[in-house]
């Protein structure tokens, strides 16, 4: 081939795009007969030693009660509408985890970048010590105290005016037809309201106060991260310290906080099934429950491996674009 002419492809040669696809669909295809080989295998197996699998019982009614529930259920309904509890009840406790973490994360990480050194180490100590500590330990901490150190639900504590903390869970005001229904202590129980259960709170509380340790990393790491020059202009131009980090700071910091975020956010959601440890009805505890009481282990645990990937699918999906948008603002 003389220099600088180009090389000519052999005839009948494919393109590298046409090569990359085929070879793509070539794993695909292995993979499917891998998949379908050991589905095949298992069912084998479970039945030669008498197992039964399949779908039809999730028809059949439940057999048991859950305490908590968002959604009207009792023992006389399908194990599918248990399920859909355990789901709603997942998606409850993940929400309120990422509403309050987020929050409080931003907050401590902001608090460590303060000129305040007191502030700052307190936020740092907050940091080391909710990261270091298990969160399985900390739940059974946190439940604990609830259930155990928390005065009677007749003599509840106050929490400002309308907040009402006792063994009997977390009591606040709640809408009603006409206006709202306000918690009162009663003879033997707090009257009005709604009330979070004990394990609710629990749960909720353990997670946001650990993730939130996460996250302050995160945002302090995505201030960090915005050129010192950009905080400098800002400010010789008159804007006040709270205005730099509002209007120039995090608004170009976001473009590096969001894709740590979502990794947190997802972390909360699955570290929610820890929740089988203080009782609270999540769907991994309602699985337990009906591959105890039908033997469809491969079922139930289809089931719960399903529900976490569709929720984490979902939540990757919502931070991208929140991240593309981010992106563009920045530009």
């Amino acid at each position: 081939m003389e220099p600088g002419r180009p090389a000519v492809r052999a005839a009948g040669a494919l393109k590298p795009a046409t090569r990359a696809r085929l070879a793509q669909a070539l794993v695909l295809i292995a993979l499917a007969l891998l998949l379908a080989w050991l589905a095949r295998n298992t069912l084998a197996n479970m039945a030669a030693r008498g197992i039964q699998a399949g779908w039809d019982f999730i028809g059949d009614a439940a057999g048991f009660d859950i305490g908590e529930a968002p959604i009207a259920f009792d023992a006389g309904q399908s194990y599918g509408r248990a399920f859909l509890v355990g789901v709603l009840n997942t998606l409850r406790v993940a929400l309120a985890g990422i509403a309050t973490a987020t929050l409080l994360g931003g907050a401590i990480g902001l608090a460590r970048l303060s000129r305040n050194a007191l502030l700052s180490r307190l936020a740092g100590l907050y940091v080391e010590l909710f990261r270091n500590v298990p969160l399985l330990v900390q739940l059974l901490l946190w439940y604990l105290l609830l259930v155990e150190y928390l005065p009677d639900p007749g003599e509840p504590l106050r929490l400002g005016s309308w907040l009402l903390l006792s063994k009997g869970g977390l009591s606040l005001p709640w809408p009603d037809e006409g206006g709202w229904s306000l918690p009162q202590p009663g003879p033997f129980a707090v009257e009005g309201g709604a009330t979070l259960t004990p394990e609710f709170v629990a749960l909720w509380g353990g997670l946001s106060l650990y993730t939130a340790a996460f996250i302050a990393e995160v945002v302090r790491g995505g201030v960090l991260a915005v050129p010192r020059g950009q905080t400098e202009a800002a400010l010789s131009i008159g804007l006040s310290r709270a205005q730099v980090l509002r209007r120039v700071v995090l608004p170009q910091a976001l473009r590096v906080i969001v894709p740590p975020l979502a990794n947190q956010y997802l972390n909360l959601t699955k570290n929610s099934s820890l929740a089988v440890a203080i009782g609270y009805p999540d769907v991994v505890s309602i699985a337990n429950t009906a591959l105890n009481q039908t033997g469809r282990a491969l079922e139930c645990i289809s089931l719960i491996m399903a529900v976490y990937l569709c929720t984490s699918l979902l939540t990757a999906a919502l931070m991208h674009a929140l991240d593309r948008r981010a992106a563009i603002r920045e530009r």
